[in-house]
């Protein structure tokens, strides 16, 4: 039988809290963002959930969360993969910057072109700029070709893919039961894949921090359901907050 899989969003973290464009830059989580990591756990326990197999991508805020899940599942020993491939997407020369004023400087449909638009990336930060991955130890082992200056969603779906054929499919087909935690974007991206959203579509997709999703699928890797756990009112208060994030809604 196929096995379950569960995307969860990393909790809040310091920048999400001070609404500024985070992407590669690696913050910690809040207070608040712990809490909700702790949650989330408690939240997939209660559904029944025990994992096989667990993802994460290279930054902080997304391998703490998983950290405390599994600590509230009593998993912490489960074996964990990280990846930069299901990093956030890389929010180019927006990193750090203020989204409300972003969009009062460049007005609300560039910023929202650049925040949602499928393929329309922001504007890159220079080779030798701090926000650059290539400046940072953590990818001193990867090839300067595959580290982005900025990325659009369409170019987040093409470096996510690979790693889910190669490492996540497998153990799915496997029969494991797998948690993936990243950022709003590698899972909106996986999400798009997943669950056929169109390019227009997946604009309009807000996934909320803290909260597992889980998957079924048929013995071809397709989602026969999909659904958040936990409370659903809070759930889509949580996707609406992301929504108006940048004043463009």
């Amino acid at each position: 039988m196929t096995g379950t899989l569960v995307i969860l969003r990393h909790g809040q973290s310091e920048w999400n809290l001070k609404n500024l464009f985070t992407g590669w830059h690696d913050v910690p989580l809040t207070e608040k963002g712990i809490s909700e990591a702790a949650a989330a756990g408690q939240t997939m326990a209660a559904a029944g959930l025990r994992f096989d197999e667990s993802h994460t991508s290279l930054q902080t805020r997304a391998v703490v969360t998983q950290n405390l899940a599994l600590a509230a599942m009593g998993q912490e020993w489960l074996p964990v993969q990280r990846n930069w491939r299901l990093n956030e997407r890389h929010y180019g020369a927006l990193q750090g910057l203020d989204k409300k004023e972003t969009t009062e400087k460049y007005g609300a449909d560039q910023v929202h072109a650049w925040r949602r638009g499928y393929a329309t990336p922001p504007p890159p930060v220079d080779l030798d700029s701090p926000e650059h991955p290539s400046n940072d130890p953590r990818y001193r082992h990867l090839p300067a070709g595959v580290l982005p200056a900025a990325e659009c969603l369409k170019d987040v779906v093409e470096r996510v893919l690979p790693y889910w054929y190669d490492s996540v499919a497998p153990q799915l087909l496997a029969g494991s039961t797998v948690l993936v935690t990243a950022h709003g974007n590698s899972l909106r991206a996986l999400l798009k894949h997943l669950e056929g959203v169109s390019d227009d579509e997946i604009s309009e997709i807000n996934i909320p921090t803290g909260a597992p999703r889980q998957y079924e699928f048929d013995d071809k890797l397709n989602v026969t359901s999909a659904e958040y756990l936990g409370d659903a009112d809070a759930v889509a208060a949580a996707a609406a907050a992301v929504a108006a994030q940048a004043g463009t809604t």
